[in-house]
């Protein structure tokens, strides 16, 4: 499947990876390799975040050529990420991200959903290649996701297809950062389950990550009779901390949900992205824009 061209004909990419807690820089080659990789907290530059975002930018850039860049930033966002207003960064509402980076580090720049960016990875370097139709889910500080259809990464008509952390999963449900109640990142994402139980999402209880997995799964069936697709890839550090007894009941409450015979033996599985996995998605995404 290709879903960015031939991306071993691309030149080097620096990619940026924004997320809720923390931000990365790297430089990605053709054939997926990473290196010069930099990172910084959210939390420890609320009053200068692009500030920092873009010292950290050149310094893993330093004094090589690099004529695209790309990004996966949390969203929501207007298409390609002319403004960014991720719902877990409050500093930035409204934001230019794509225009204040292209002018400070003067290089064509392309922006997408982190999500929808690993997305891409998954079907060019990860567990989706030669997979057609499939969802890839984070299941982390927060909760996102990109869905692919047919070879082709669904867009929308802004860009923000995907936000699968906002169905609602939970009737009546505690209140998302989104204003709604009962969605899926209220529910199962780190800072839900923090503020659920009063513990960091890696010391929860059994119980806890079981109904965190049947909550995943219940998403996951709902939109593959909806969209119908077979395939779902998770990362994430809550997904992947909570290992075999969270995909496993996923797995369950998934085929409990899916009931029509083409989505019944949908299958949820781990990315094969590891820790690189954002990265190459954003890479990704500058090279899917790049002329």
């Amino acid at each position: 499947m290709t879903l960015v061209g031939d991306a071993r004909r691309a030149s080097p990419c620096l990619a940026l990876d924004i997320g809720a807690t923390k931000i990365e820089a790297a430089i990605v080659a053709p054939d997926g390799a990473v290196a010069l990789r930099a990172r910084l907290d959210v939390a420890e530059h609320q009053s200068d975040l692009f500030e920092a975002l873009v010292e950290m930018a050149r310094r893993v850039r330093g004094d090589q050529r690099i004529d695209v860049i790309g990004v996966g930033c949390a969203g929501p966002m207007t298409r390609g990420g002319d403004t960014v207003s991720p719902l877990n960064i409050p500093c930035w509402r409204d934001f230019p991200l794509r225009g204040s980076l292209s002018d400070a580090l003067d290089a064509d720049v392309h922006v997408d959903g982190d999500a929808r960016a690993l997305a891409l990875g998954e079907g060019v370097f990860g567990a989706a290649r030669g997979v057609t139709s499939y969802l890839s889910m984070v299941v982390s500080t927060g909760v996102g996701g990109g869905l692919v259809l047919n070879g082709r990464l669904l867009d929308g008509d802004t860009g923000n297809a995907g936000h699968v952390g906002h169905l609602n999963v939970v009737t009546n449900g505690a209140l998302c950062s989104c204003g709604a109640y009962g969605c899926l990142e209220a529910e199962a994402s780190g800072w839900a389950i923090e503020s659920r139980t009063g513990r960091p999402a890696d010391q929860a209880d059994q119980a806890t990550r079981l109904r965190t997995g049947e909550l995943v799964g219940r998403a996951v069936g709902m939109l593959s009779s909806v969209l119908d697709f077979r395939h779902c890839f998770v990362a994430g550090s809550v997904a992947l901390g909570y290992g075999d007894e969270f995909f496993a009941e996923a797995n369950k409450s998934a085929r409990a949900t899916a009931m029509m015979s083409y989505s019944h033996d949908v299958e949820i599985r781990r990315s094969q992205l590891g820790f690189n996995g954002p990265l190459l998605g954003a890479a990704l995404v500058g090279w899917r824009g790049a002329p």
